[in-house]
């Protein structure tokens, strides 16, 4: 279960929203967290918290196809991401780092910045505490489940060689 804070953003946040290009000299997770978002909210890093939780609208992570831009949002702690529809090179940059992403547009279009949001990754049920209302995304397969649980690909691949 993924319990967090609502971050509300809006259609089309490319990736250099998420993780200005000016910032890719480093692939250093911890660096790359201090701009997060940076593109679309200045002041977004300075107010997120561990746990929380991205929403935002259609074709989030649209742009280029940097990895940097999930590792950052996960490296900012962000729990999850909810959005009407991903870019599908970001969707699966995401999934391979083991970072959460739902597509849900009766979520996103119901959940206001600043709600509680609850998520079980395994039933693709999202819930806003705020109000009550429950939704529905895609639920995660378990190898999938398995694979955020190992905090990625790499993480996931390892366990399975016993490594």
């Amino acid at each position: 279960m993924i319990k967090g804070k609502a971050w509300k953003f809006k259609d089309n946040i490319d990736t250099d929203q998420i993780i200005p290009a000016r910032y890719l000299t480093t692939a250093d997770p911890g660096e790359l967290a201090k701009h997060v978002m940076e593109g679309a909210d200045l002041s977004f890093q300075s107010k997120v918290k561990s746990g929380d939780i991205i929403v935002a609208g259609e074709n989030f992570g649209c742009g280029s196809s940097r990895e940097h831009a999930a590792i950052a949002i996960k490296a900012a702690g962000i729990s999850a991401v909810i959005a009407k529809s991903f870019a599908r090179i970001f969707y699966r940059n995401a999934i391979n780092i083991g970072l959460p992403i739902l597509e849900s547009r009766e979520a996103a279009e119901n959940i206001s910045e600043g709600d509680e949001v609850e998520i079980d990754l395994a039933s693709g049920t999202i819930k806003n505490l705020k109000t009550g209302k429950t939704f529905k995304s895609a639920a995660f397969p378990e190898f999938m489940q398995e694979l955020i649980k190992a905090g990625g690909l790499i993480n996931f691949v390892r366990k399975k060689l016993g490594k």
